[in-house]
């Protein structure tokens, strides 16, 4: 996600034969650098991982899933998207202290502006708060859309870990397009959707809303290098879509009151965030 560092050219001309370097022999060549390969290795288990761990809460393993329903309203729906978004946070955490003995780990939670990074991250919240969620936990609904949008805003970090904060770093030295075809097919993957009831035609839509989410979501990483905004473009997904705390609560036209709102107020944002960075460099 970030250019890949380097080091100049050495100048032989200012050096005397004695002080000439010797020509780099394979292992030293630029081409062979560790910052410019993908560790597929690495890869794999943190696939695996993410993957097996996940599995234990999204397909109620061991009665997981029921235990953690048994806790007291509130505190059980954050409990629940903590189990479910833990085994990609895991898997994130552990790839990224491998990863950055290699190469230097450019996305960070909050990235160089924190106070937007923020402030974007509580425009979602804020909004579902505002229109309520009707919800099976005889909450009130102004209340529990401020957790359904907080509980949901934690998943999605937990999962930005890993899909920006990670692999999409992991895989850095490949072509812009064929690394988002990557990261949104092991997205894909890890969802395991096609272990479910779904038809074949939800899952090829569904990769390829995946695939196309991680470009999106890839670009907005590399302009902020924040794993924090690139959680807010994924809630956005989350509230339209997928998220089975919000999806039956709210409906069609506050979803898109919702999402016309938080995307202007975002996009308009990461311009700042770029300008700010301009204006820094100059």
């Amino acid at each position: 996600m970030s250019p890949n560092l380097t080091p100049s050219p050495t100048n032989h001309s200012e050096l005397n034969p004695a002080q000439t370097p010797a020509p780099m022999g394979p292992a030293h060549s630029p081409q062979s650098s560790p910052e410019l390969s993908v560790n597929w290795l690495r890869v794999l288990w943190f696939m695996m991982l993410a993957t097996a761990v996940s599995t234990i809460a999204r397909f109620n393993l061991f009665g997981v899933q029921t235990w953690l329903e048994q806790l007291p309203s509130g505190l059980n729906i954050f409990a629940m998207v903590f189990a479910e978004g833990f085994g990609i946070f895991l898997a994130a955490i552990l790839a990224r202290r491998a990863l950055i003995a290699h190469r230097p780990l450019p996305i960070a939670f909050l990235g160089q502006f924190p106070r937007i990074a923020l402030a974007m991250a509580a425009i979602a919240i804020l909004l579902l708060a505002i229109v309520g969620v009707e919800n099976p936990y005889r909450l009130e609904p102004h209340v529990y859309g401020m957790i359904a949008g907080a509980g949901t805003l934690m998943y999605c970090i937990m999962e930005e870990y890993g899909w920006r904060g990670y692999l999409q770093t992991e895989l850095s030295a490949l072509a812009a397009n064929l690394k988002y075809v990557l990261v949104g097919s092991c997205w894909y993957l890890w969802h395991l959707t096609f272990l479910t009831d779904a038809s074949l035609q939800d899952n090829l839509f569904f990769l390829g809303m995946m695939i196309f989410g991680s470009w999106g979501i890839g670009q907005v990483a590399e302009a902020t290098k924040s794993i924090l905004v690139c959680a807010c473009f994924h809630l956005t997904i989350q509230i339209m879509m997928f998220n089975a705390l919000i999806r039956n609560g709210i409906s069609l036209q506050e979803k898109l009151i919702i999402l016309a709102i938080a995307l202007t107020c975002y996009f308009a944002l990461v311009k700042r965030w770029e300008r700010k960075v301009a204006n820094q460099a100059t």
